[in-house]
């Protein structure tokens, strides 16, 4: 009675996936293929033009920036300085530009389709019912799942890192902006609308400013996921230090595993203050 299962068919969950897996490759490779070809293209030259800009005056920049962004707090802007060196330092420079290059491109992909799917939840409780149960999937499902339909509809390389982060990353994005939205006071919206404001005035000049702090935490949210998925993303062929500590696995360097990992926390760590402070700024 136990092991009544034995004598149950195996249902073919797993050849079904890959079925839709290869005829949505052979369906939409009109569409991957250029993506592949023209976008990777254009993310790797942009990688490589940043690469050839002097280390110090990207460190400058970038100190420059943490200073401000950080309300002109010094604490921030030193450890920028020091950290940025350190990764110069241990000739670990362009890699950590193509990290960066493709968490910032990850990032604002993520945002440009999170924001609008997160408003469209917060408009329509149908959506958030239908939404929500993708987003937990999205995020429950082990990264490296990811990395599967990536390669098989873009291949190895840069791209399917990219579309990889793309999904790991959004559904922050969409779940702080839909609450973000929906915690707006109703007796501000209401006054929004007894002044005669449109939907898209009382949206734009109402709900996303008043909501703009959660959504902040959203967007610093996917950026940090970005950040750990383009490093998982080296399995691909993704460039930047993810390789470096894939690298080191593979040849038990202990050594070079952990310089690369730091490089990735000194990054982390930026990039978080870095959003946490325009959150705080504009709050």
């Amino acid at each position: 009675m136990l092991n009544f299962m034995e004598n149950v068919p195996t249902i073919p969950i797993a050849d079904w996936v890959e079925k839709l897996t290869e005829n949505i490759t052979d369906i939409f490779s009109f569409i991957f293929t250029p993506i592949e070809e023209n976008f990777g293209d254009f993310i790797e030259n942009t990688a490589d033009l940043l690469a050839e800009v002097p280390p110090l005056i990207v460190i400058v920049i970038l100190t420059l920036l943490a200073f401000f962004i950080s309300g002109k707090r010094i604490g921030l802007s030193i450890f920028t300085i020091v950290g940025l060196l350190l990764i110069w330092n241990q000739d670990l420079w362009e890699a950590l530009i193509y990290t960066l290059t493709l968490v910032i491109t990850a990032s604002l992909l993520s945002v440009i389709i999170g924001v609008p799917i997160g408003i469209w939840m917060s408009k329509s409780d149908l959506a958030k019912s239908i939404i929500t149960p993708i987003l937990d999937f999205m995020q429950t499902m082990p990264a490296f799942v990811y990395l599967i339909p990536a390669v098989a509809f873009f291949g190895i390389g840069m791209v399917p890192g990219i579309f990889a982060s793309l999904i790991f990353a959004t559904p922050p994005t969409v779940r702080f902006t839909n609450l973000g939205i929906r915690q707006v006071s109703k007796e501000l919206i209401e006054a929004s609308e007894a002044f005669g404001s449109t939907g898209s005035q009382k949206l734009f000049k109402v709900e996303l400013p008043m909501a703009r702090g959660t959504i902040m935490a959203g967007i610093n949210q996917t950026v940090m996921l970005s950040l750990s998925m383009v490093v998982i993303a080296s399995m691909i062929g993704a460039p930047g230090l993810g390789r470096d500590v894939l690298s080191a696995l593979q040849r038990a360097n202990v050594g070079n595993g952990f310089v690369a990992g730091l490089g990735i926390v000194i990054l982390a760590i930026i990039i978080d203050r870095m959003t946490q402070s325009i959150n705080r700024e504009k709050a």
